[in-house]
């Protein structure tokens, strides 16, 4: 077929879909977000209120489910959309507020502005966000139609100017499509940062057989939610991108690797694969070209060490998901013994936006070293977490207390996890750190894939980095002896630390265990699974002291080091809540009928001190747990 039939065909499809779309501007639209957090917070409720109310009332309207709108902390969200109005966006629905918006808003024209977060502006046929005060920081790209499109329905992003960008190489020369990926500078988001243009030019030299391309899913760090609310919410974005490196590097054959826990992100994405091939953008002749290319999706089993593209492809082939030793790297010998480009989800996402808006626009967001954007989950002790969206080199202050809202309850920050279970913990005073590839690792941290853990003044961190310590340990394959004893070695120390039993001469033990997994290991999950160990040694190495030298927890979290008191000049004779709330009964009362805790009893578990009323807070906890018995002794 000849370019003109070629880019008729494409023509075709994107009007095909705005009419069977035009309906989002002709009558009243509901969005309810349904990725995986919506659901979760109840989403699904909410959807089939705005239905039944919708129907009740004989109201001529749509219910549409769509995906992660980013703002978890104010789930279930939706937006409605109304001809002569601009769209709303409201959050914490319940029941009583979608009847509300349905009878004044849908009903009578009134928009109901006081429950309203954000009013949204026209932008072409959907809407984009304007005004949320993060908005202000934010920078969208990949995630602009994430919570607007319904990523169960291709017209949705073909109307939108989906697969736009593919019709476009077909015009070109693959090795142009290169040069344009190369002049970008696009470094890999799965947490390495390795330049994509590179990776793709070693696949396309390595010769005209057969070739793949993968798409790695395998999000398994411990609050990272990225990926997942990716392809929840907008597959076809990187469907779109993976058929573009194909093109590129010769590749006919591509697999989407999720992990087997995404189960809505599986489903979402096997559907927008059969929708893609349906509409001739995948398998034999794309859109009328001579180019074949087709898309598989394989769910994975579970293993974080499967995040490293040697075991994921080790596991792909039906083996143990063990890493490799290279070389040859896998875009010269991959899955099945054959050139693969592997690339995590964020990456091949951006593939789209840079062909249609070329290399310039995008080297001019974010630094000279890491242009474009980050995608990061806010979680942990943050007023506003969810999914966000910034250029490189937004500094932590601005994505903490501007783009996350600060740190709730009047707490102070303490420090940031930043790069997954395998990054760093950094203090407050590290606030003003840009965030790109080369200042965190210049930091002793990472950028990872993209997780943020926000923790306060009440958090432990020698029990954090005992916490993420024991979750690479727990997640190694077991191949290198390095990583299999060194880090096993490690929790036992940082056990005996945390249980008061340490000793100084530990932690230089503990230092030089580090270094050494750090070097001998293999692959990136022993040689970054120090990190957090290495980082609060850096920065915290007084929270390590007194947990050696006093036997304290100055944040009164490990439980050998702490214990719970109540003090006989607040407790009330007449109140029993503590008593009751106890789930060993160590709580008993005293012959004066005042209450008391049988320290030998009592597990820890903070119940008491929840549940002691505010008006008496008679409940303390304390470090070391000596002073409770000194005081005991002191009262008789």
């Amino acid at each position: 077929m000849d370019a003109a039939l070629r880019k008729r065909a494409y023509a075709k499809l994107r009007s095909g879909a705005m009419e069977a779309l035009k309906f989002l501007d002709e009558k009243p639209v509901v969005r309810v977000g349904t990725a995986t957090c919506g659901k979760a917070a109840g989403a699904l409720l909410i959807r089939d209120a705005f239905q039944e109310e919708i129907n009740s009332k004989g109201i001529d309207a749509r219910v549409v489910e769509v995906g992660c709108m980013g703002h978890c902390y104010a789930e279930p969200m939706a937006i409605i959309s109304k001809p002569g109005f601009t769209p709303l966006c409201y959050g914490n629905l319940d029941e009583g507020l979608v009847k509300r918006l349905v009878e004044d808003f849908l009903l009578q024209d009134d928009p109901c502005y006081e429950f309203a977060m954000a009013a949204l502006e026209p932008n072409d046929i959907f809407p984009t966000f304007q005004d949320f005060p993060r908005g202000v920081y934010e920078e969208k790209i990949i995630l602009e139609y994430c919570g607007l499109i319904d990523p169960e329905e291709i017209d949705y992003y073909i109307a939108w100017g989906g697969y736009s960008a593919l019709d476009k190489v077909l015009h070109m020369d693959p090795r142009e499509v290169l040069q344009i990926v190369k002049a970008s500078n696009l470094r890999g988001r799965g947490g390495a940062g390795f330049p994509a243009g590179i990776k793709w030019d070693v696949a396309r030299k390595a010769g005209d057989g057969m070739k793949y391309v993968i798409c790695n899913g395998d999000e398994g760090d411990p609050g990272a939610f990225m990926d997942r609310n990716i392809l929840e919410s907008n597959p076809h974005q990187v469907i779109e991108g993976m058929i573009i490196c194909a093109y590129c590097v010769g590749a006919s054959q591509g697999y989407i690797y999720i992990r087997s826990e995404y189960q809505q992100a599986i489903r979402r994405v096997k559907k927008a694969v059969r929708q893609a091939r349906e509409k001739g953008l995948l398998g034999d002749f794309i859109l009328g070209s001579d180019f074949c290319f087709d898309l598989h999706v394989f769910p994975g089993a579970g293993a974080f060490v499967c995040g490293e593209g040697t075991a994921l492809v080790s596991s792909m082939e039906g083996g143990m998901g063990i890493p490799q030793y290279r070389p040859p790297e896998l875009a010269l010998s991959g899955y099945l013994g054959k050139p693969t480009v592997l690339n995590n989800v964020k990456t091949f996402c951006y593939i789209p936006h840079i062909i249609q808006k070329g290399t310039k626009w995008f080297k001019e967001i974010g630094t000279p070293g890491s242009p474009g954007t980050a995608v990061f989950a806010l979680a942990g002790k943050i007023a506003a977490p969810g999914l966000v969206e910034v250029p490189m080199g937004t500094t932590l202050r601005q994505l903490i207390y501007d783009v996350g809202g600060g740190i709730p309850g009047d707490k102070k920050l303490k420090a940031v996890q930043i790069g997954g279970p395998s990054g760093g913990c950094l203090p407050g005073e590290a606030l003003d750190l840009p965030v790109d590839f080369d200042s965190l690792k210049e930091s002793g941290a990472m950028m990872g894939s993209g997780g943020i853990i926000v923790l306060n003044e009440d958090d432990c961190m020698v029990r954090m980095a005992r916490f993420f310590l024991g979750f690479t340990q727990q997640e190694s394959c077991g191949k290198c002896t390095f990583c299999r004893l060194g880090t096993r070695h490690m929790l036992q120390i940082l056990d005996a630390v945390t249980r008061g039993e340490g000793d100084m001469d530990s932690l230089r033990v503990l230092r030089e265990l580090a270094e050494d997994v750090k070097a001998g290991s293999l692959c990136n999950l022993g040689k970054t699974a120090p990190n957090p160990v290495l980082t609060t040694l850096k920065y915290f190495f007084h929270e390590y002291e007194a947990h050696i030298k006093e036997k304290r927890c100055p944040s009164l979290m490990c439980p050998n080091l702490i214990a719970y008191f109540i003090e006989p000049a607040k407790c009330s004779k007449l109140c029993n809540v503590c008593v009751g709330s106890c789930p060993v009964e160590a709580i008993y009362t005293r012959d004066d009928g005042l209450k008391a805790i049988n320290q030998e009893k009592c597990v820890k578990c903070d119940n008491c001190l929840k549940t002691c009323p505010p008006e008496y807070s008679a409940v303390i906890k304390v470090s070391p747990p000596d002073l409770v018995r000194e005081k005991e002794r002191e009262m008789g």
